[in-house]
């Protein structure tokens, strides 16, 4: 069978690997059908990694994807073969201080598939076919759209964003950063009863999928500054700001936006940044971050399978995992592109 795997930044390959056994107990074998390329994902395909984190061997990508059991271990109930499931994609010890502490997210022995940070690299899930662990899959209805489903993970990272801010019925709310990860919140939010949600980025392309997803008002900062000004009268509008950019100068500029009193949301990772600290002092802003997702895993799965949450405005495209390199260069392109998935199909 074959597999998406960085060798280097820009060298990735299609490579054969071996076939899966017989799932062990307690596992069962998921034949992969859809997987999104994220953002980590790219770092990898561009620079080999991210901060101290970079590949010493060659890794198989992806970590946000759906699939198919097609064999079942033995003591694994609830499970069958031929049913959709969603794959988390986070394994937290259950053992450390953070996970007694139902803090699993910062796990600090935490396993998840796709990354560099250990050695030998935790190999990720694009590939045909994996054995798991029943414990890391998600029942879906049989007629779940597998495009839909593979956006489970993400969805997961927007909805604990969300549920870090509290209740957001009657709140204006800002997302600054309309990337999958900026438009999925705006999914969220509105889910969570948002009052007005308005959206910023540099993009057009992206704010005409943030309009997609919800936003009430959308506003192209490249091009019209002044009119992000007007969120900053009187102290400022907004109740809560998700910041999705990972933009130093896109954080600093919330503290303008937000009430005093309000709440800003970091959920995109960048590089450090001053912060206007007379500000976050004189408005008495709350400022927390937010980190991957823990049960939001489950409840983004469900929340898909039911239709509750749609999110097909951010699939930009879907292209046959031989053709991996064509879609890991169209995911880099903001112009084009949203969510680029993988078929395994």
């Amino acid at each position: 069978m074959y597999s998406v795997v960085i060798h280097s930044p820009h060298d990735l390959r299609v490579d054969q690997i071996d076939q899966p056994g017989a799932p062990e107990p307690g596992t069962i074998t998921v034949r992969i059908d859809k997987g999104g390329i994220c953002g980590s994902d790219l770092h990898y395909y561009h620079n080999g990694g991210f901060g101290t984190v970079k590949i010493r061997e060659p890794m198989v990508l992806g970590h946000e994807v759906a699939g198919t059991i097609i064999a079942v271990g033995q003591n694994v109930t609830g499970l069958a073969v031929n049913d959709k499931v969603a794959v988390n994609p986070s394994m937290p010890c259950n053992q450390c201080q953070y996970c007694r502490a139902n803090m699993r997210n910062q796990c600090t022995d935490m396993r998840f598939f796709g990354s560099a940070m250990r050695f030998p690299h935790q190999q990720g899930l694009f590939r045909q076919q994996i054995n798991l662990p029943a414990e890391q899959l998600v029942k879906l209805s049989s007629d779940i759209n597998m495009e839909h489903a593979a956006c489970s993970e993400p969805l997961a990272v927007c909805l604990h964003a969300v549920r870090q801010a509290g209740a957001l019925s009657g709140k204006k709310v800002l997302v600054s950063g309309c990337g999958p990860i900026g438009c999925l919140t705006i999914l969220a939010a509105v889910h969570s009863g948002a009052h007005w949600i308005t959206a910023t980025d540099l993009s057009k392309a992206a704010l005409d999928v943030a309009a997609k997803a919800g936003a009430n008002s959308c506003i192209d900062v490249a091009r019209n500054a002044d009119d992000f000004k007007t969120l900053a009268m009187n102290k400022g509008t907004q109740d809560v700001v998700f910041e999705c950019s990972g933009s130093p100068q896109a954080l600093a500029s919330a503290f303008d936006a937000v009430k005093p009193g309000g709440t800003i949301i970091t959920v995109g990772l960048g590089g450090n940044g001053e912060l206007p600290l007379s500000l976050a002092v004189t408005k008495e802003v709350r400022m927390i971050g937010s980190f991957r997702f823990d049960a939001e895993f489950a409840q983004a799965a469900e929340l898909i399978d039911r239709k509750v949450i749609d999110v097909s405005p951010i699939i930009s495209s879907v292209l046959p995992f031989r053709d991996a390199k064509t879609a890991f260069d169209l995911a880099s392109d903001r112009s084009q592109s949203m969510k680029v998935q993988l078929d395994f199909g």
